[in-house]
């Protein structure tokens, strides 16, 4: 089973992983556990190319392309042979990523994200997607607080950030049936567990 987590920064994505992994463990599970861009050494690469602060002349159409680089290399060399091998994959971020904050937040056509996205990730969709739902200011928030890394697209304008939200929601809308809206307003405790519950119905 391939499990993604999107969300807008702030989110609580990266925090609630290792509990999720655990969960699954003491199910029986093997579960291997990844994040985007990165996760090869290829991929973590890339991702200190698209994250540096002093890139701010990046294109979108040059970040997009980036993005989907370290995708492509994490889903050939990491995911799909984890996958075959009867693992669950739970990915931090994936490619809804680039659908919400380079379709959606800069404004590039969907139509051909998802083509590129097509191609990147050799068809491979996850069977089920966790949007971690919070208001963008408090996400924000949260990030300047938390003392992790604060990047590139982080610093971008609120109003893209409003847009990048506003793209996950209409996504979760428009397929339900993978994706499940998680309230990443409630103390992380009660967001786990209904990260878990989520992913039981599932399983």
């Amino acid at each position: 089973m391939f499990i993604t987590l999107e969300g807008p920064e702030g989110s609580g994505k990266s925090m609630q992983i290792c509990d999720l992994a655990e969960f699954l463990r003491q199910q029986g599970r093997q579960v291997l556990t990844t994040r985007e861009p990165g996760g090869t050494f290829i991929g973590d690469q890339i991702r200190e190319v698209i994250m540096r602060m002093e890139n701010t002349m990046m294109s979108p159409r040059a970040e997009i392309l980036l993005f989907c680089a370290a995708r492509a290399q994490i889903v050939e060399e990491v995911i799909r042979p984890s996958l075959e091998k009867g693992l669950v994959v739970i990915s931090d971020r994936y490619a809804d990523s680039t659908l919400a904050y380079q379709g959606y937040g800069h404004g590039l056509d969907l139509a051909i994200l998802k083509q590129i996205l097509h191609f990147a990730t050799g068809g491979l969709v996850p069977d089920l997607t966790l949007l971690l739902d919070v208001d963008v200011e408090e996400g924000l928030k949260r990030r300047r607080i938390g003392g992790g890394e604060w990047n590139r697209l982080d610093a971008q304008q609120l109003a893209f950030h409003q847009r990048v939200r506003q793209g996950y929601l209409k996504m979760a809308t428009e397929e339900p049936d993978r994706w499940r809206i998680i309230d990443a307003r409630q103390k992380p405790d009660r967001v786990q567990s209904d990260i878990q519950a989520a992913i039981s119905s599932k399983l």
